[in-house]
Formats: C-alpha cells, sequence, structure tokens
C-alpha cells in the first residue's frame, strides 16, 4: 500500500526484485479492465515468467475512491508517479479493455519510459464501435461483481461462449471477485474517468512498438475496434485471437507466450 497525490493505491510486484535500471528486461505494467483487482491477474501471471506490476485501480480492490471521479489521463500520470516511488525508470504496459485505454494514455504521458505496448481487448477513445446493446446494459452496473448468480447467468453473453467451457477459469472469477468487489461509486468513477478519453485524436502519434490482441467472438469489443487501433498507430500489429472478451484468461498460456516472444523481439 503507499499514498499517490492523496490517494491509497495496492501494488504488486512480481517477483520482489528486478525492478531497477539495472534489470535486463523492462517489467510489464499490468492495466486490468473495469472492477477488476489484483489477483484477476494470477492466471496470466503465473505462465507469463516475467517481472509484472499490477495494482488496484482508483476505487477497486483495497485502493480508496478518490474524492472525486479522476481522468483516465490523470489516472495514467498518477501510475506514473507510482513507477518513481519504485525508481522504475522503464516499462512495457499491456492494457485490458478498460486498462487499455488506461494504456494508451500511459504510452502518450510517459513517452520514452514505455518501450512497448500490447492492447487487449480494447478501444480508441472516440471512436468506439460497441457491441451488442444487452452487453452494454449488462457493463452499466458492477452487479457482476456482487453477485455470483448473476455473474453465472450473464458471463456467456457478456464474455463469450468459450467461458462456457472453462469451470477452472469461472471459479477463479467468483472468489476473486466477491472478496474484492468494487464499491458502486469506485465503479462509476472509473467509467467516468473514459468522459475525455479521446486518443483517437493522437494515437498517430504514438512512437511504441504496439501489438493489438482482440477476441474473434468478443461480445463488447468487437474486432473492429482492434482495426481502428492498429491503423492509427504507426508502429502497430494487429492479431484476431481465438476467445471472447477474456481470452486473456481463458487461453493464458498460449497468450502469455504471444505476449512474451513480442516483448522479446529485439
Amino acid at each position: 500500500m503507499l499514498t499517490v497525490d492523496g490517494v491509497q493505491l495496492r501494488v504488486s510486484l512480481r517477483p520482489g526484485m528486478g525492478f531497477s535500471s539495472a534489470a535486463t528486461r523492462p517489467p510489464l505494467l499490468l492495466c486490468n479492465g473495469i472492477g477488476a483487482p489484483i489477483e484477476m491477474w494470477t492466471p496470466f501471471r503465473n505462465p507469463l515468467g516475467r517481472p509484472t506490476i499490477a495494482f488496484d485501480a482508483p476505487g477497486v480492490g483495497e485502493s480508496s475512491v478518490p474524492l472525486f471521479p479522476p481522468t483516465i489521463g490523470g489516472v495514467a500520470r498518477l501510475m506514473l508517479k507510482v513507477l518513481d516511488h519504485f525508481d522504475v525508470p522503464t516499462v512495457d504496459v499491456l492494457g485490458v479493455s478498460w486498462g487499455g485505454a488506461l494504456a494508451q494514455e500511459l504510452a502518450r504521458h510517459g513517452g520514452d519510459r514505455v518501450r512497448r505496448l500490447v492492447l487487449c481487448a480494447t478501444m480508441a477513445g472516440g471512436l468506439p464501435i460497441p457491441g451488442d446493446p444487452r452487453v452494454l446494459a449488462i457493463l452499466a452496473t458492477p452487479l457482476r461483481y456482487w453477485s455470483p448468480t448473476y455473474l453465472d447467468r450473464v458471463a456467456p453473453t457478456l464474455y463469450g461462449p468459450d467461458v462456457v467451457g472453462n469451470p477452472e477459469m469461472m471459479a477463479h472469477q467468483r472468489r476473486v471477485r466477491f472478496t474484492r468487489a468494487p464499491s458502486g461509486r469506485g465503479y462509476v468513477w472509473q467509467m467516468l474517468a473514459l468522459r475525455r478519453f479521446a486518443s483517437v485524436l493522437w494515437l498517430h502519434r504514438l512512437r511504441q512498438r504496439t501489438l493489438v490482441l482482440t477476441g474473434e467472438s468478443d461480445p463488447i469489443i468487437p474486432v473492429a475496434n482492434g482495426r481502428v487501433l492498429a491503423n492509427r498507430i504507426p508502429d502497430a500489429r494487429l492479431e484476431v485471437v481465438p476467445g471472447g472478451h477474456l481470452f486473456i484468461l481463458t487461453h493464458p498460456a498460449r497468450i502469455a507466450a504471444r505476449i512474451n516472444d513480442f516483448l522479446n523481439e529485439p
């Protein structure tokens, strides 16, 4: 736990060493989806096998809820101060869904401090191509974090059909969601953080090598959103992968291997 600009943040470093400027490769900063705490990363962090930094966003998990809703750019600047606290000069950044918006802002504000960028199941701000309206209605509330019965009922519609055949992953989701559920105000604050997010206006100025991964059956973020990102970011490549919105958790070993290959390229 640390306090940055009056906000208490829970941060996790894995492994415990290797985050100084002497490290042979920069750690990977993990930016999670809306309402999701650090523990949601566990199935992916294990096969990834590289230094990572994860955190509960303001209003999520054990991090405090700010007095006023921040902007997504404000959260990015907050995370850069977290890196200062741990004396981390350079990072790679991976963002999923809401965290993909944060990752874009980190690349924008961090400049050369962000070496490479991985955007998963996310979209360009200002030019969203929305999914099924029924899915957006489910996303409008944090009820899936509060009710196991409701989560089981809406998960295939919300996240895609691949979650049905993955009971172990869903069991982990239930444990994490209902022990670290976001507050109602924290969840709304995260939604409001996107109110000024219009990355489509400046994505062409990003200089980080970027990998855009999108699920072929994602009900929340259709594949066309990945194409927009890859077209707007100068040094980006798009890959459509099997799975829905949670492909990083339903196929963790495969996705971790692909991301490692990208980050390890010379």
